[in-house]
């Protein structure tokens, strides 16, 4: 045996597998990892030994010139200190970074059931002992095949990430970046975990989720502006579902694979070369988030990697589109969270926002400056392509212009707890965090194929009042053209599409020089109106940029469709050629909200997302009357002051309202019109006059609602001085400033009409323990500029109900009001 054969494990192949695909650059890498050590000593000292002394030296030489430089400056000590500890700092992380990197490699290298077993605690929940053959097994393939991996990876990096990483950086002004050398190495990637589904699975497909975990010893280079660099112990560590779909009678039995992440995987990797050297902290953040970016945009869902096995399976089986659902999100509020600014006094404040996560989807919330009870009640809706197994998470951030945004914490919910319940409304306690909590609301919305449930979608999202939410779901399968113009002369162009619903924009591949190009690529779109909006479709010349087709689609035209979709439909083209034509699929959805799921674990307390504040219960005539219909029944149009408001007058107001999907018109109406506080207007005010507001707190949106809609009888106390009344809301007990909202100024009148509307973002838990303040004041100095006050007890179950119409009778002043 020789000395190299003595160092490989015993289990191990020799080297001659090398010799199976992979070029000579492969076997000098492979060949390299067994060298003895005086070997390895005498290499480094003969290629690598003399950069080495030379980096050294002018590193000594750099620093004791830094010294020379700040001792003849006659500078403050300080600025030697502080590159010292910074330097020192970073060295630290690093070191922590490279022996986390060195200790998944060496598990990667070890025996895979010692590793799996070594690993259970750690493992998904759905890892069992008895599937450990199995992932043995399959490791074992993977050690098999990885040799023969290193050209299918030097396509994928060349054609898809190459391309997409160029166009990142010039966003940064950076150009020319290229790979210079792949190597994959020789440690495959590890199967830890399997789990296949037998459960909620169609017949005609497989479900399996692999725990993967990739430590291996790639070696790739490349160029960017000049620089050279490389990525080396390259991690990754994730979730994979591998879905194998349709099955058919003939080999391979199985028509295709769709490869996908279900959430965003853990990855991490080393820079080496000049840009390591250089320290150049923010070129080395560039190129991870981009590096990051770009593995989930080719495999993290909504992405997937899908893979045709058989001639016999079209494209569109696999490559369409499949959304199981919508998550609508609301980022109400957060609480005392972590300061991380730096005051004159000490700690200061934080400056919040939030990103929310849904596998590649992210959302970011508005930033609020120096605020550690932050309200953004912010919305956004995410598509969902597996409800079991993907987490919604929501982490916290400290904006800071003069360095990195700091992390304030995160939180994680699983969108199953979401699905199995319809709606969660709840507050998280922030991990990674010292203290700190995040309010959040998640409703599941189902997709429906029947058009009538599009009235009942409508219909809510006028009542959340939000501009930016959906209806429906477009889902648009683009699969080719043909016979496209070209688009200079005797040269076919460089086609690509792009499709356009409202303000999103989707753009497929580039087909080069083809007048016929094949796209075959799927794209969602969330519809806010589907009788009113359209999608626009362009294929335009990448050389040229100039426009050879178009095509606007009227969504409205898929109700009339059978389910609701076309298949496989080709459309003229136009301003093109009289032959031109696009062929796509085209599926609508209407957004319905999900129906809470009743089976045993409903019954039992959700250990995914604990609500840690009290929550009122939800009153079943919550949303029964919108604000705008609140405001129409009993608006200065609606009820006269000579009038009285009777049950009558209000139904019939009402009647021309529309309402929300749980609305009943009856209950409504009735409940107004037997107010007692709604009496005639033209007498029984008290010696100050009467307020007449509707306050209704809104438990679906998180929202005080306040219509200020008039005034009567203000004394008039000097005939030449007419007050200019104008009312101020105040929210106690505190008074803040962010609390205070006021009215327009009337000019001259004892009995204003204003009907103006104010809202709050507060919690269930902050109303019944707030009071509304009401002062109406003048603008003219007559006196005292407070003409009266009236306090609202915001507990009252009519406000957190129906709403609570009726008039104040104003006090005189109780307290002094800062205006």
């Amino acid at each position: 045996m020789s000395e190299t054969d003595s160092l490989l494990p015993k289990d191990s192949p020799k080297t001659e597998v090398v010799d199976k695909g992979v070029d000579e650059t492969d076997s000098k890498m492979s060949n390299s990892k067994v060298l003895t050590p005086e070997k390895a000593d005498i290499e480094s000292h003969s290629d690598g030994g003399i950069v080495s002394i030379i980096y050294s030296a002018a590193k000594k030489a750099a620093f004791v010139g830094i010294i020379y430089f700040v001792g003849k400056m006659d500078w403050s000590f300080a600025w030697l200190i502080c590159p010292i500890l910074l330097s020192v700092i970073r060295d630290q992380i690093r070191n922590q970074h490279n022996i986390r990197r060195e200790v998944a490699k060496a598990s990667a290298l070890a025996n895979d059931k010692d590793v799996i077993l070594a690993r259970l605690n750690d493992l998904p929940a759905w890892v069992f002992f008895p599937d450990v053959e199995r992932c043995e097994w399959l490791n074992r393939i993977l050690k098999q095949v990885w040799p023969n991996a290193n050209h299918f990876a030097r396509n994928m990096l060349k054609e898809s990430i190459e391309p997409n990483i160029q166009k990142a950086l010039q966003d940064y002004k950076l150009n020319g970046f290229k790979f210079e050398r792949m190597i994959l190495g020789t440690i495959p990637p590890r199967i830890g975990g399997i789990k296949v589904y037998d459960k909620n699975v169609a017949r005609n497909e497989i479900i399996m989720d692999l725990d993967l975990f990739y430590a291996g010893d790639c070696d790739i280079n490349f160029a960017i502006g000049g620089l050279r660099g490389g990525i080396k112990d390259f991690q990754i560590h994730g979730t994979v579902r591998v879905v194998m779909k349709p099955l058919i009678p003939n080999p391979p039995l199985v028509g295709g694979l769709q490869i996908f992440f279900l959430n965003n995987p853990n990855i991490d990797f080393n820079l080496v070369g000049v840009i390591d050297l250089l320290d150049m902290p923010g070129l080395s953040d560039i190129l991870r988030r981009i590096i990051i970016e770009q593995v989930a945009a080719m495999m993290v869902l909504p992405n997937k990697l899908p893979i045709i096995l058989s001639d016999q399976i079209e494209a569109l089986s696999l490559k369409m589109p499949e959304p199981e659902g919508v998550l609508r999100v609301h980022v109400v509020e957060a609480k005392n969270l972590m300061k991380m600014d730096i005051g004159m006094l000490g700690k200061g404040k934080s400056d919040p926002y939030a990103i929310v996560t849904v596998g590649a989807q992210q959302f970011r919330t508005q930033i609020i400056d120096n605020n550690v009870n932050p309200k953004w009640d912010y919305w956004c809706e995410a598509n969902v392509y597996a409800e079991s197994g993907q987490t919604l998470t929501v982490q916290l951030y400290d904006k800071d212009d003069a360095k990195e945004d700091e992390r304030l914490g995160m939180a994680t919910v699983e969108i199953s707890s979401v699905v199995k319940k319809g709606e969660i409304d709840t507050w998280l306690t922030l991990e990674q965090a010292k203290h700190g909590m995040v309010h959040l609301r998640l409703s599941w919305m189902q997709l429906s194929s029947d058009r009538n449930d599009l009235k009942a979608a409508l219909e809510e999202t006028q009542m959340l009042r939000v501009t930016d939410m959906s209806t429906a779901l477009l889902t648009v399968f683009v699969d080719s053209a043909r016979n496209l113009p070209h688009a200079r002369q005797n040269a076919n162009p460089d086609a690509y599409l792009t499709l356009a619903v409202g303000k999103k924009t989707e753009q497929t591949s580039v087909q080069m020089r083809t007048d016929s190009p094949v796209w075959e690529q799927g794209f969602t779109f969330l519809v806010a109106n589907p009788e009113n909006d359209t999608l626009q479709v362009k294929i335009m010349d990448q050389k040229t940029t100039n426009q050879i087709g178009t095509f606007t689609y009227i969504i409205a035209h898929l109700m009339d469709k059978k389910n609701m979709e076309v298949v496989s439909q080709p459309f003229q083209l136009q301003k093109s050629g009289p032959e031109s034509r696009v062929t796509m699929a085209l599926a609508l959805r209407v957004l319905k909200r999900g129906v809470p799921i009743e089976d045993e674990e409903t019954e039992k307390p959700d250990e995914d997302v604990k609500e840690e504040s009290p929550k009122a219960p939800l009153r079943k005539q919550d949303s029964k009357i919108s604000r705008a219909s609140v405001n129409a029944a009993i608006s200065s149009d609606s009820l006269s002051v000579e009038e009285p408001a009777t049950a009558s007058n209000v139904s019939s107001n009402l009647a021309a309202v529309p309402s929300s999907p749980t609305a009943s018109l009856k209950s409504a109406s009735s409940s107004l019109g037997r107010n007692p506080s709604i009496k005639s207007l033209g007498v029984e005010t008290g010696p100050l006059g009467a307020i007449n507001l509707t306050v209704q707190y809104s438990m679906q949106r998180q929202r005080l609602i306040i219509i200020i809609h008039k005034i009567k009888n203000i004394p008039l106390k000097d005939p030449s001085n007419i007050p200019d009344p104008y009312v101020k809301l105040y929210l106690l007990p505190g008074r803040s400033k962010d609390s205070k909202r006021k009215t327009a100024v009337v000019k001259d009148n004892c009995n204003p009409v204003f009907d103006a509307t104010f809202e709050y973002l507060i919690s269930v838990a902050e109303l019944n323990t707030s009071q509304l303040e009401v002062t109406i004041c003048t603008d003219k100095l007559i006196g005292s500029p407070i003409l009266g006050m009236v306090k609202v007890d915001l507990n009252d179950p009519d406000i957190q109900g129906t709403g609570k119409n009726t008039w104040w009778d104003l006090k005189p002043e109780f307290k002094s009001t800062d205006l």
